[in-house]
């Protein structure tokens, strides 16, 4: 390893949450949607094959992989990898539809590392379902519910001719499935742990859990299995789990900032708060999607309507931040670099 560039294997939200924007929150800004949209997918495409190359060369080293999958929480993050892919080839196809023959190999190849992924999802599950109490288990582990049903949504746009009642519906219920199992082990993990602080113990990946149902919404929108009523409902049980984890999330800055102070409390960068990002953008797809689907239409169209608006700017600022706080990350990396070989 002592040649090998080791790459946070966390990277893969940094696509997802670049990739969600511009598949959906950028619509809200024309200037960007129809100026830079498909400048902005190129690069998405260039930083997806840095990220890729590198974790799949390190993912083939011994000294990486045997201690990685042998993690049963942090090998979770390889649904961080299947939902990168997932989110760039709808944001290419949206942008180059002329690329739909390619970007389908890229869908069944990405497809086939989730059955791949698949194994190691109920192997570790049931590890941690047998010692939930042996492990600090956060967020991370819904990245099973999110990268099962973002497969669900290319199969939608990018391979419709795939069966909807024998490989579509199923796998989105094995989503579900999995999403209870790491609910009832994040909630047995914080209930049971007593020597437990917000400000310390709460991680940046907790947000998916309503990023994870977000993701679940936007799966049955596009693939019009449930009624509307039984969508809108869905919708306001996540919107509800959204405002809690956010006062959760807010709560804990604020106790960072009175203990750590601005810059160590919430203006230092970690690759965790991209999951952030994405879970913002992904709950603005799943309502818009909603919204523009005239199925669905409510007595919230209304509300989504000026939510939207809202929203695509809270989407927006939010991923400018984390740009913002990888860029001044980088900055000092390479000005410290730079120091200690003169």
């Amino acid at each position: 390893m002592k040649n090998l560039k080791i790459m946070n294997p966390a990277a893969g939200a940094i696509v997802m949450a670049l990739g969600i924007f511009l598949y959906a929150a950028i619509e809200a800004f024309p200037f960007l949607d129809q100026g830079l949209g498909k400048i902005l997918t190129i690069l998405l495409a260039l930083i997806g094959i840095v990220i890729y190359t590198s974790l799949t060369r390190q993912f083939l080293h011994k000294d990486f992989l045997v201690p990685f999958l042998n993690n049963p929480v942090n090998s979770f993050v390889m649904g961080a990898w299947i939902a990168g892919v997932s989110v760039l080839c709808n944001v290419i196809i949206k942008y180059f539809p002329g690329m739909t023959a390619f970007i389908q190999g890229v869908a069944i190849v990405n497809t086939c590392c989730w059955v791949f992924f698949l194994g190691f999802c109920v192997y570790n599950f049931k590890q941690l379902l047998k010692w939930p109490t042996s492990y600090s288990i956060h967020g991370v582990i819904l990245l099973s519910t999110v990268a099962t049903q973002s497969l669900i949504i290319v199969w939608v746009e990018i391979l419709p001719f795939l069966s909807k009642d024998t490989l579509v519906v199923p796998v989105m219920y094995l989503g579900l499935i999995f999403y209870l199992c790491g609910i009832f082990l994040i909630g047995t993990r914080y209930g049971k742990e007593k020597q437990w602080t917000l400000i310390e113990d709460w991680t940046n990946t907790n947000c998916i859990i309503h990023g994870a149902l977000s993701i679940t919404g936007l799966a049955i929108v596009s693939s019009q299995l449930m009624s509307s009523l039984v969508v809108m409902i869905f919708w306001m049980i996540v919107f509800t789990l959204l405002v809690i984890v956010e006062i959760v999330e807010i709560t804990r800055a604020v106790k960072r900032i009175s203990e750590y102070g601005w810059r160590r409390g919430i203006f230092t960068y970690h690759i965790s708060q991209w999951s952030r990002n994405f879970t913002f953008g992904m709950f603005y797809a799943f309502t818009m999607t909603m919204h523009e689907n005239s199925y669905y239409m409510s007595s919230l169209y209304d509300f989504h309507d000026t939510f939207l608006t809202l929203w695509a700017w809270i989407v927006l600022l939010a991923l400018l931040g984390e740009i913002g706080l990888w860029l001044k990350s980088n900055w000092q990396w390479m000005k410290g670099k730079k120091e200690s070989t003169a």
